[in-house]
């Protein structure tokens, strides 16, 4: 069985963090992106054998995310 799980990859003063939407607890860092990706499948293999060694179930994915554009010059306070 095949799952896709969402990665948000952030820039870090030391490179990238990449966290794993639908499971917050899957987090990582890398030195550039491609080794930050690579961190991350490893950290997700990782947490998945725990999970399953528990007998715990293991998140969902398919996440979906979209950019929301907001005006902020443009942003009133509301009553």
């Amino acid at each position: 069985m095949i799952l896709n799980f969402t990665a948000k990859y952030t820039k870090i003063d030391s490179g990238y963090m990449g966290q794993v939407v639908e499971w917050p607890e899957v987090v990582t860092e890398g030195k550039d992106i491609e080794e930050c990706r690579q961190m991350l499948r490893d950290a997700l293999k990782e947490m998945i054998l725990a999970y399953q060694e528990l007998k715990k179930e293991i998140p969902l994915g398919g996440a979906l995310i979209e950019q929301v554009p907001v005006e902020i010059d443009n942003v009133r306070k509301t009553a």
